[in-house]
């Protein structure tokens, strides 16, 4: 079995596509598991937590807690994830987790790579590509919580980390299986305690996979999770999940959008949405009580003439977004809204909602947390990285958390639609 530990609710539903993908059935777990926390049968067990902009010290006990449950239930491999972005600060969280858990597990030798090709991710000389733009050049750079201004992974990891990081560059992936796992053992011999590992297409992600497959502890987002899940599954056929008790989403069909992410991704999909359907803007300028946001915000939803899917956002455009931040600040502009949108899904789910769209890892943890889901099934994707997860808050309801620069123009419209979805 293998235990997944994610830094944020998005990433954690993007990862365990992955794997269900290739055939693994795929549990996910919200926050840190209870002692006594049970999940369905499974191949994967995905632990979501909030972690990415927590404090150091708050991201490395949640994690090492959330291992060490699996620890107990004897998972065979251990895998940290994070974003595709390696959305990070100096001060960490990803180099003061992967040491934490690697620390832990005794693992002397960390395998790290954040390259997911299916998502025009990619590392090359260990620098970071967004598409065919360095990372510190893309829309990242001015990103509100992990503005990420260095493509650098071995610089950036570096920073955050007390181990050495090296690089396994790609002349080496291409040659294969042996000459990477060559490469780490020379690493680790060296005293490195990291690997930072190239890959630009799918063919280096298998290669990646196969070995860190045999490794106990790997760090990396949905793309080495697809390659470790190909190596294990090679036998299998692809969604081949016979004996996944999945529900069928037509079930599902009172339904709402939550938008809070002002990914470029995401504004584009909710100015297509707000184009036919009933749409309520949050503006944290309007109130300084997220209570009040959410107040009115579900008065209006009660007014509503008819069943339409309703979409509420806070999602703006960048110049917007810095005139708000300008006179709030950052961090009180975010928490304004991610609990007001924590309020409105809860006030969604007792006025009978039983299908929420939610868009952005922030937005994605207080809504989860909000209802209270502790556990789901993993279901079909929506689109690549973006399943739904079936879950229950006190009622059965079908969630689908998106990643801010996930999706095609139209995800949001679609997957609010009762009338639509890969199920039909």
């Amino acid at each position: 079995m293998i235990a997944v530990v994610a830094d944020d609710v998005t990433g954690a539903t993007d990862v365990a596509a992955a794997f269900r993908r290739r055939g693994l059935r795929t549990a996910i777990v919200f926050g840190v598991p209870a002692a006594d926390t049970i999940v369905a049968d499974s191949d994967v067990v995905v632990i979501a937590l909030k972690s990415r902009t927590a404090p150091p010290d708050e991201a490395v006990t949640a994690s090492v807690a959330s291992m060490s449950w699996a620890q107990r239930r004897g998972f065979d491999q251990f895998f940290f994830k994070c974003c595709s972005t390696f959305d990070s600060t100096p001060a960490g969280n990803i180099g003061p987790v992967a040491d934490a858990l690697a620390e832990r597990l005794g693992e002397a030798l960390v395998i790290v790579t954040p390259a997911s090709p299916r998502h025009e991710r990619t590392v090359y000389e260990g620098a970071l590509f967004v598409g065919s733009q360095l990372l510190s050049e893309s829309s990242m750079r001015t990103h509100p919580l992990t503005p990420m201004t260095d493509a650098n992974l071995v610089r950036v990891l570096g920073a955050q980390s007390g181990r050495r990081v090296g690089l396994v560059r790609h002349g080496t992936v291409a040659r294969g299986i042996e000459a990477v796992e060559v490469a780490l053992e020379r690493l680790m011999r060296d005293g490195y305690g990291h690997a930072i590992v190239d890959a630009i297409d799918d063919a280096d992600i298998a290669t990646i996979g196969s070995v860190a497959g045999k490794h106990r502890f790997v760090v990396g987002a949905a793309g080495l999770a697809d390659g470790i899940a190909t190596a294990l599954t090679s036998d299998r056929r692809a969604d081949d999940t016979a004996g996944d008790p999945i529900p069928d989403l037509g079930d599902y069909r009172r339904a709402a959008v939550l938008s809070g992410s002002c990914s470029p991704r995401t504004v584009e999909q909710v100015n297509l949405m707000t184009r036919d359907t009933p749409s309520y803007r949050l503006d944290p300028l309007a109130s300084a009580s997220s209570d009040a946001l959410a107040a009115a915000a579900l008065r209006w939803f009660d007014e509503l003439p008819d069943r339409r899917t309703p979409l509420f956002y806070s999602s703006v455009e960048p110049r917007e977004l810095a005139k708000t931040q300008a006179i709030l600040g950052v961090a009180t502009a975010a928490e304004l809204v991610e609990g007001a949108m924590a309020q409105i899904a809860r006030g969604l789910l007792e006025r009978g909602v039983n299908r929420l769209v939610v868009a952005g890892g922030e937005t994605s943890g207080s809504v989860t947390a909000a209802l209270d889901v502790t556990t789901g099934i993993v279901g079909i994707e929506e689109a690549a990285g973006v399943p739904w997860i079936f879950a229950d808050a006190g009622h059965p309801i079908a969630l689908l958390l998106k990643s801010g620069n996930f999706g095609d123009p139209g995800l949001l419209a679609r997957a609010g639609d009762p009338q639509s979805g890969p199920y039909d």
